[in-house]
């Protein structure tokens, strides 16, 4: 971990994956180990830019290098999506609090993501993976607006190579000519027809645009996940990743510093979650 949590540790992309027209996935190799626990996030630094808050997709067992799945929405993602392998960044944590995924062993965990809220969503899977043995079950649930935006495609194709074990359903908003599966927003995928969980003894983690997260929840709460075991990657608003801006106040809260993995118990009564 870097001691100072003001100072990037220097690092090299070495290499870039398209997923989408705005997406893209670096590989970052900081010149240190930036070890880092699913759910926590880094600050990105673009030299003569500025950095932006990103959560790891990557396994957190690899510390030597990570991957950093990004959207083109903004200044420095728009100079990030420029650069090439071989170019020099810089990374800043690990910040914010991991999934407590203690409390997670011997239930069921819904993972229900919806875009580019894959990425932060799938370090965790990769943690949940490596001692898949404590879980009674892992879903998958995904949905993007169309098939181009659907992100780790190929992972997806063969159900991150769980053999058919893994019980996993993707979506798209509308489909195209290419396009033979669900049609339809994410909610849809979580009806009884199309999703049999144990909702009041599970758990469940939610990562998307702020509009999915909350029908996604309201989804949730239907289908009798108590408030206390949704758990939401509040991302958006981030900025200092220390607590000091106050950019990401939630309530009582600070996405950095408290989250960004809160449950909704905790911030249901705090206004304009969903802004």
């Amino acid at each position: 971990m870097n001691r100072n949590p003001y100072m990037p540790v220097p690092a090299t992309i070495e290499k870039i994956v398209t997923e989408t027209s705005n997406i893209k996935t670096f590989t970052v190799r900081p010149e240190v180990p930036v070890a880092f626990e699913a759910g926590q996030f880094v600050e990105l630094t673009v030299p003569g830019l500025g950095e932006a808050p990103f959560t790891p997709s990557s396994s957190p067992a690899e510390r030597e290098r990570m991957d950093i799945t990004i959207m083109r929405v903004g200044k420095v993602t728009e100079g990030l999506h420029t650069l090439t392998t071989g170019s020099d960044v810089g990374v800043r944590g690990p910040l914010g609090q991991p999934y407590p995924l203690k409390t997670f062993h011997g239930r069921e965990v819904l993972i229900v993501g919806g875009g580019v809220g894959l990425a932060p969503l799938r370090a965790l899977l990769f943690a949940l993976f490596t001692e898949e043995q404590k879980y009674s079950r892992i879903i998958i649930r995904y949905g993007a607006r169309s098939p181009g935006d659907l992100v780790y495609r190929e992972a997806l194709q063969h159900a991150w190579g769980r053999d058919g074990a893994l019980d996993l359903g993707v979506t798209v908003d509308e489909g195209d000519a290419s396009w033979q599966g669900h049609t339809g927003v994410v909610t849809t995928i979580l009806e009884p027809d199309k999703l049999t969980c144990d909702a009041a003894g599970g758990v469940a983690v939610v990562c998307g645009p702020p509009v999915m997260m909350k029908f996604t929840t309201l989804k949730l709460l239907e289908r009798g996940y108590p408030a206390e075991s949704i758990y939401l990657s509040m991302e958006k608003n981030m900025s200092c990743g220390v607590g000091k801006c106050g950019h990401c106040r939630l309530g009582n809260y600070y996405a950095c510093k408290d989250g960004p993995v809160l449950t909704y118990a905790q911030v249901k009564d705090s206004p304009r979650i969903w802004d």
